[in-house]
């Protein structure tokens, strides 16, 4: 069975929405190394429609050429969305029809690699608390970013994980992998 990650970059004060106005001056070689590691592995992207959106209107047209863009511009992407209506304009993009859930875990089941769920606030919770996430890696940087979004919120339900890796970037950064505790 295809493990299903999502990785998100964190402030000292839990925020992990806009990490590009946080993030800039803790990004370090350890870092850009353990992230070049986990896409090696990536070969199937979920995304949500605000990070869709947000990075079909950068990355197709990016003036970098780096890993990163490489990967994101030819890695399948499946988009959920209930806005959104196909075909998208992204390359490999394709919005995911019916019950993203039954999608993800249909998507389990199949061949390939490592499925991570990116750009997406949302989906990621979702996939959480609906068991479907096998691996959460937080990359906190040394900062309080102040105001932002939250990956968690009151009302959660209470989710037991387990951290089965964890380790410290020069810069500080530390990142924390953490699987669901059945």
């Amino acid at each position: 069975m295809r493990k299903v990650t999502a990785g998100l970059f964190h402030s000292i004060d839990g925020v992990v929405e806009a990490p590009n106005l946080f993030q800039f001056d803790s990004f370090d070689g350890d870092l850009a190394a353990l992230l070049t590691g986990i896409l090696g592995r990536v070969d199937t992207v979920l995304m949500g429609r605000v990070g869709y959106e947000e990075w079909a209107s950068y990355w197709p047209n990016a003036q970098v050429d780096d890993d990163f863009a490489r990967f994101i511009n030819g890695v399948p992407k499946h988009v959920a969305s209930e806005t959104l209506s196909g075909p998208l304009d992204w390359s490999h993009a394709r919005l995911i029809e019916g019950d993203v859930l039954a999608f993800v875990r249909s998507l389990k089941q199949a061949e390939g690699g490592e499925i991570a769920a990116m750009g997406g606030i949302c989906l990621v919770r979702e996939l959480l608390f609906a068991g479907l996430l096998d691996e959460l890696t937080l990359i906190t940087h040394p900062v309080i970013a102040a105001t932002g979004r939250h990956l968690f919120e009151p009302g959660d339900p209470v989710t037991r994980l387990v951290l089965i890796g964890s380790q410290q970037t020069q810069k500080g950064n530390v990142v924390s992998t953490y699987a669901r505790r059945d």
